[in-house]
Formats: C-alpha cells, structure tokens, sequence
C-alpha cells in the first residue's frame, strides 16, 4: 500500500511544486512554494499527509486577500516577517464586495511601516453559500448545497445543562500566542509577528472574556490557558488533542470544546485588513466558524458538528447583525472528532485590536449562552 500511494503521491507533488513555483513567479501569494516544500518532506514520512498538503497547494487560488485559517494538524513555525498563520486562500473573500478604508482616516502611513485597512465582511450568496438564519455557511466541501442545508436544519445533537456545577463547556487555545494590535491605527509595524505569551493580551485574554459570559449565564465553563503553541509551534494540535482528552476523561459532563483563534489577513504587499463590525456604536471584530468535515473516516461525527455550527451562526447574526462571517465548513480537522459540539472559531485576525477581539468574543458569547439555555 506504501509503495502504491507513494508512485501516486509523486506525480501531483511535483505539479504541486511546480504550481506553487509559477505563482511565486507571478507574484502570487509569497508562502505557496513554503507549503509545497513543506509537502516535499512531509512525502518521504507521510504519503497520505503529502497527498493532502499537494492537493491544497495545487488548489490554491490566486485571491491574495483574504482569511487564512491554519492547515489542520500540519503545523509549521511561522516566518517572523509574515502573517503567523497560514497563507492566503479564498475562505471568505467572496462572502462580499471588497471596499475597505482606512480605521483612522486621514492618518499618514509613516515611513517603514505596512498599510492597516478595515472590512466589513458580508455575507454569502448563491452557489456554496447555505442561509441559516440571518448567517450562511460556504460549503467547501464535495458535499451537496441540499445535503449540507438538510442538515444544517436539524437540532443540537447535545443539550446542556443550565446551572449545573458540573462543567459544560471546555474553552482552549491551539495557538494561544496568537495576538492583536494594542492600539488602532491605519498603519502597522510589518515586522510584528502578532504573537505573545503575555496571556492578558494574547488569545488567552478572549477565552477568558467568553467564559465570562458563560459562566455568568449560568453555564458551567473551564477555560484552559495552555500555550499549546510555546515554545514550538510545531505540534500544536497534537498538544491541545491531549490536552481536550484529558479534560472530557476528568469531565464527562463537557458537552462543547471551542477551540478560540484570530485570522491573519494580509496582502501580497504587505497590507493587513481587520474585519470589523459597528455594532451599538462600538466598533467589534468579526467572528467566523470553521466546522470540519470527514475526510477518510477523521471526523465520523462531523455531521453534529455542522448543526451545532449552524445553530450558533445563526443565533449570533439574529442578536449582533453583521458580527459573522459566512460559517467555513471545509475538509479540516482541528481535533474535531473529540466531541459532537466541537468548533473552532476565529475572533478577529491580526490586524484588529484586543479591544476589538474581546468585544466580538463577548458577543459571540452571549449569542451561545442564549442558544445553549433555549429549551
């Protein structure tokens, strides 16, 4: 089996490598030939991993702004002049109309330093784009639109136990160094990785905003504050897939793992573009949804998943119009198969500020607490 999946694997690889290098030629999206020698050497350990890292190479599209959710389970140490995590892809640029603007207007770009620019991402529509309620899920997946959205219909396959002293919901960070601008600006330092241990300004500081909320709702909520990222990035996953295991064998109870990141939005040129939302007269950072789908037999449960997705999506454009982005629903992992309430979500991207980041966490909260306590 080795020897076959290796002579098929060989072939798409090097077309990989050749794409990625023809892209790079063309100025397209700078990290593509990183992936694909990623892939290279992935090849000789994994063939199946090789497989899957040529696939989304060759897949790649030639959108250069746009989200950027990390390739599941495939960590790799982030280059320190460039988004930390991952490069660019479509996810989310066709959920909208691209008209962003400067967050301080007028502000001058001094000398040395990268453009910041702001988006209001909208929802999508049409082909790949599910409605659930107000929100929409883009379907990425060889699945049908009608299958997707039969169902996305479907209720919670869990129900939660309002308060209960036993825990509920498991918060965690896979990259809990993933951090945010400390102030708002039109500019931005290109060399700042937007990475921290300091867990007051890091993803750290959001988790502990959503189990807040939570908690307060009446929602028993651990929040686990593990640099699973620090101090290497690679094995993240494999880090924090212990770490969910451990809790649910000490905590049966745990019905829901949020797994809680940023994006990372920037273009070729180096401009990095926060999606934000005015909301009560706030300025918030967006939130998106990334649900998994099976691929192989890696997340039998994924279907749970994708109603739980679709539900939250839903509940949080009814209370905070605008606040999400169209749900990913996409051949991801992201230790998904640990529970049927298992979703990662990205708070903002690196180029919002804490501030932003804790608002929308806040919020995306709030819309759970009231969805978990509906009868």
């Amino acid at each position: 089996m080795y020897k076959r999946v290796r002579r098929l694997a060989a072939p798409l690889l090097a077309l990989a490598l050749a794409g990625a290098c023809l892209c790079a030629a063309a100025g397209a999206a700078p990290a593509l030939p990183q992936t694909a020698l990623l892939a290279a050497g992935a090849f000789f350990t994994s063939p199946p991993a090789a497989l899957r890292a040529a696939r989304e190479v060759w897949a790649a599209p030639e959108a250069l702004e746009a989200a950027a959710p990390e390739t599941a389970q495939q960590d790799a140490a982030p280059a320190q002049s460039a988004p930390t995590q991952a490069q660019t892809s479509a996810a989310e640029s066709a959920a909208g109309p691209l008209t962003p603007e400067a967050p301080v207007p007028g502000e001058a770009v001094p000398e040395g330093t990268a453009a910041l620019l702001q988006q209001h991402y909208t929802q999508g529509s049409g082909p790949t784009y599910i409605p659930v309620g107000a929100g929409t899920i883009r379907n990425c997946t060889e699945l049908p639109d009608s299958e997707v959205a039969a169902e996305a219909a479907k209720p919670l396959p869990f129900s939660v136990e309002v308060g209960s002293s036993e825990p509920q919901v498991l918060i965690m960070h896979t990259h809990a160094t993933e951090c945010y601008e400390s102030e708002e600006h039109s500019w931005c330092d290109p060399a700042f990785t937007a990475r921290t241990t300091d867990t007051a300004a890091n993803m750290v500081a959001v988790g502990e905003e959503m189990a807040a909320v939570l908690n307060a709702a009446g929602i028993a909520t651990l929040h686990d504050t593990t640099l699973h990222d620090y101090p290497s990035y690679n094995g993240s996953y494999e880090a924090s897939n212990a770490t969910v295991r451990e809790y649910l064998a000490q905590y049966p109870s745990i019905k829901v793992v949020l797994d809680v990141h940023r994006d990372a939005i920037q273009r070729a040129d180096g401009t990095r573009v926060k999606p934000v939302v005015t909301l009560n007269g706030e300025k918030s950072a967006q939130v998106m949804l990334i649900c998994g789908a099976d691929n192989g037999g890696n997340l039998p449960n994924f279907r749970q998943n994708l109603r739980f997705a679709a539900a939250w999506e839903a509940r949080m454009e009814a209370l905070f119009p605008g606040l999400t982005r169209p749900v990913l629903f996409d051949y991801r992992y992201y230790n998904q198969d640990l529970t049927t309430g298992s979703l990662l979500i990205e708070v903002g991207g690196h180029a919002n500020t804490l501030a932003e980041a804790k608002r929308a966490g806040r919020m995306a909260a709030q819309a759970l607490a009231a969805l978990l306590a509906s009868p």
